[in-house]
């Protein structure tokens, strides 16, 4: 993690950890740890969880999987109230997670993204969500991929940055479309072109208009979020009565 981020926007949570109805979660955490930890990790892991992570070829992508897997467990578990090893997990078409039927009950809902040993876990109660989390990388042709994943509007507005404003532009759209693509559960299934979202420096995220959904922006809102200074990430929720709450995720967070 970069060492300009700031620590105090992301603090160790309380004890007695409980999301309202009004608020979202977010979770920040490295996925980078020691080999000895990681068999420690892969022990919370369900046997499909360990099949998934054996078809791995690179060991540093392995761990990150079995690190954020087990994060995951440990985070649910930890509202839920049970070892991260019991959990259960149900899959939509697509491959979204969700709790397993038994633990319906606690009408948690959430969502992960990882990107280059950096995860991002959102929690709320009664309301889907997605969240998205992109490094901005250099080498990566924004201008071609825009114009080719991006709608026209958006295209646009990228192009009237000044260059130096671009890449990070580009990151901060991408992450909101994949955002709400997994929010509703069909990934990059749903052509990210016919989603429309502000990117502008400055600007205030936001669903601006989605194809063939004319309530999109009604039902969802868009919160942009700076876990590091290197990366671009977005969260969506269900309605627009919602505040985020940020939390550090260290070892002893399941205290």
């Amino acid at each position: 993690m970069n060492a300009t981020s700031s620590e105090s926007d992301w603090p160790a949570p309380p004890k007695d950890l409980v999301p309202g109805d009004n608020e979202v979660h977010v979770w920040r955490a490295s996925l980078q740890c020691e080999a000895g930890e990681t068999q420690e990790f892969l022990d919370y892991l369900s046997e499909d969880e360990r099949a998934r992570a054996g078809r791995f070829c690179i060991e540093e992508a392995r761990g990150h999987f079995i690190v954020g897997r087990a994060l995951l467990r440990a985070i649910l578990g930890r509202y839920l109230g049970v070892e991260p090893s019991r959990l259960r997990f149900s899959y939509g078409s697509h491959g979204k997670p969700a709790l397993a039927p038994e633990w319906a009950a606690a009408s948690l809902c959430f969502n992960m993204s990882d990107s280059h040993g950096l995860a991002l876990y959102a929690v709320a109660r009664r309301r889907e969500l997605g969240v998205d989390l992109e490094r901005i990388r250099p080498g990566v042709a924004c201008e071609r991929i825009a114009r080719r994943h991006f709608a026209e509007a958006e295209v646009k507005s990228l192009l009237a940055l000044p260059e130096s404003a671009r890449r990070e532009a580009f990151f901060a759209c991408w992450s909101r479309k994949e955002a709400y693509t997994k929010a509703i559960g069909q990934g990059l299934s749903f052509p990210l072109r016919d989603i429309v979202v502000s990117l502008s420096p400055g600007e205030p995220a936001a669903i601006l208009n989605v194809r063939g959904e004319p309530e999109a922006a009604r039902r969802w809102s868009l919160r942009a979020l700076k876990p590091d200074p290197c990366y671009a990430a977005a969260l969506i929720a269900e309605g627009h009565d919602w505040r985020v709450r940020r939390w550090q995720w260290a070892a002893n967070s399941t205290g």
